[in-house]
């Protein structure tokens, strides 16, 4: 059984206890579930923290500031590859990942320090990130089912909308992205994915993703160090995920666009909504 705690205190991670609890038992339930979520990550940029936390959560039992700091690294490092392929792929927008970063790491360390002064495993911070969580998995669905509007609506807006005019837009973006990834680790990929494709209509939507997909490396990597720093991360728990998620992501990432929108967008936006009900009721 996998240990759900680690120790409190900042900074008190001795070597021995990280290597037991990375080398504890393999869980088939954990890596089945890092796998299919992978592949929702690679296929459509989306699916990250908005099935992972709450899967962790909902189903396994895990309180939500610890799913929150482990889902955080299964992120930074499903994602990272996931960058690797659709960089091959010539999928990812460096310039744009830029913008993001600008906003996204200052409001990460803001939240970061709000969360330590709160207590990482406090009542508070665990209700701020189930009401959070549910809220924002609630815009994820509108943010779905809205996409084809939303790019409509921006190219009628500017014709060039997205290639000298949204520097600063993306900046602010990526800071409320940063900020509702650090609280709750949702964010990074749908909300992030519809605001780049209103600020950079005329992009290929897998252009759009790759990009939003390689923002979050950075993003998830520094907010998911900052849990695990405070206390709230499972070594096993994370290993046991990335079994499955790392084949997940290549194999959604090469067949990113290849499935239907007809079927894999109602299916998503139906499971997040009956998880975001499930969050905000429990």
């Amino acid at each position: 059984m996998l240990s759900r705690h680690w120790p409190r205190s900042p900074g008190a991670i001795h070597t021995t206890a990280m290597i037991s609890t990375i080398h504890a038992s393999f869980s088939w339930a954990y890596a089945a579930s890092g796998l299919v979520v992978g592949l929702l990550v690679g296929l459509t940029g989306v699916g990250g923290g908005s099935l992972m936390t709450p899967l962790l959560v909902l189903s396994f039992g895990f309180a939500p500031s610890t799913a929150v700091g482990t889902d955080l690294l299964f992120a930074a490092a499903t994602k990272a590859v996931g960058t690797g392929i659709h960089s091959v792929l010539r999928g990812v927008d460096w310039r744009i990942v830029g913008r993001l970063t600008l906003g996204s790491v200052p409001a990460t360390g803001l939240t970061l320090l709000a969360i330590a002064h709160y207590g990482a495993a406090s009542h508070v911070v665990n209700t701020a990130i189930t009401l959070t969580l549910g809220v924002a998995l609630l815009i994820s669905v509108l943010s779905l089912f809205a996409r084809e509007r939303v790019i409509a609506a921006a190219m009628r807006r500017n014709q060039d909308f997205g290639l000298n005019t949204s520097i600063g837009l993306t900046v602010a973006t990526g800071f409320v992205v940063g900020a509702l990834v650090s609280l709750s680790s949702v964010g990074a990929g749908a909300l992030g994915t519809v605001a780049l494709l209103f600020l950079y209509p005329r992009l290929p939507l897998p252009r759009i993703i790759g990009s939003d997909i390689a923002h979050a490396v950075p993003l998830t990597l520094l907010a998911g160090l900052g849990h695990w720093y405070l206390g709230v991360v499972d070594l096993g728990l994370l290993f046991n995920l990335l079994l499955g998620s790392v084949p997940g992501i290549i194999i959604g990432s090469y067949a990113a666009g290849k499935v239907p929108d007809y079927i894999l967008k109602p299916s998503l936006g139906l499971v997040l909504t009956l998880v975001a009900v499930r969050m905000l009721t429990a």
